[in-house]
């Protein structure tokens, strides 16, 4: 549902970079190089990147305290497009501001702009990512980028409703479908919002009922799409061999199809690998609400009950904290279909 005056954006809207912040950098390049088999480049002590790619910079780590990803960059295809998105953020009283050269050279783009986004994940806005001449040395085959964009992240929130608007007011996101699952005796309901062909860029969880958030970290997982089920299957083994917790094991889900596993990360969200997701025909599709998460798998893997204690004591302290969102921008937030 677009409801913007000005002509839509979607389709020129491409989840391009992700932006971690953490202190455990020997962790992270073993695991994003030795066990999901991406890309390395050490820029300097505290600063290194992943590529999936040709372009430079799909991954920005940069050394500090969060343990978390901080910013989303979005892709943008064209300079009108661009120009749109960052009118209509500026018409809804939204401060924009515009990168250095310097931060726009390490995210490996040339026109970066930034603006606040929900659960303090600041949101940024490029043109033409640049293309690296360095010959990519990773054990995957491929990733699967494109039109796409580089995979999807999934958050977790105490207001849905004004995630999903914000997503619609800024990037024309549609829905797709809905899951309602149970997790630890709680009950959610997953919203997944599109951008392009893929079948969601954005997967928003609530719990239904209570204003309880779960998971420490702002983002609950990132999702990256391998090339050959080849590729899974030996990032999996990676994973185990190497000692990284796996999260959830193999399976395939409900809505999108997609082949996965999760695995937990050094800053302790999650990273999903999946495989041959569906792909969005915008001429006949129409949302749906799946039961359940999966088709088959996604075990979860070494769960205990101090970890269940774990979460269960985020999501009572989560009561006392009012969820950072963008009202400016999210309007009366976008009701459910």
């Amino acid at each position: 549902m677009n409801t913007n005056s000005s002509p839509s954006v979607f389709g020129a809207v491409h989840l391009g970079y992700l932006v971690i912040e953490t202190d455990r950098f020997a962790d992270w390049r073993r695991f994003g190089t030795d066990a999901i088999g991406m890309h390395h480049d050490d820029l300097a002590a505290d600063l290194m990147r992943f590529r999936l790619d040709e372009q430079e910079c799909r991954f920005l780590l940069r050394r500090g305290p969060a343990e978390d990803v901080v910013v989303t960059g979005w892709h943008i295809d064209d300079h009108a497009s661009f120009e749109r998105i960052e009118a209509r953020v500026r018409a809804h009283g939204v401060p924009v501001v515009q990168g250095s050269a310097e931060e726009a050279a390490l995210r490996g783009v040339e026109r970066l702009l930034r603006f606040p986004g929900p659960k303090g994940i600041t949101q940024e806005i490029c043109t033409t990512p640049v293309v690296s001449s360095e010959p990519l040395r990773m054990l995957a085959s491929g990733w699967v980028t494109g039109d796409s964009g580089m995979g999807h992240v999934a958050i977790t929130s105490t207001r849905p409703a004004q995630l999903r608007g914000y997503f619609d007011t800024v990037f024309d996101a549609r829905l797709t479908d809905y899951i309602d699952e149970t997790i630890n005796g709680m009950k959610l309901k997953i919203r997944f919002l599109r951008v392009n062909e893929r079948h969601h860029t954005i997967a928003i969880a609530a719990v239904r009922g209570l204003p309880l958030d779960p998971v420490r970290t702002r983002v609950q997982h990132l999702n990256v799409q391998a090339a050959t089920l080849d590729d899974l299957a030996r990032s999996y083994q990676r994973v185990h061999e190497l000692g990284f917790q796996m999260a959830l094991s193999v399976g395939q889900h409900t809505n999108d199809k997609e082949l996965s596993y999760y695995a937990r990360t050094p800053s302790g969200f999650e990273w999903e690998v999946g495989w041959n997701p569906v792909v969005v025909d915008e001429s006949t599709w129409q949302p749906s609400t799946h039961q359940g998460i999966s088709i088959w798998g996604h075990t979860p893997v070494g769960q205990t009950i101090v970890g269940k204690l774990d979460q269960f004591r985020l999501g009572i302290r989560s009561l006392a904290h009012r969820e950072t969102t963008v009202p400016a921008l999210s309007g009366a937030g976008v009701p459910d279909d």
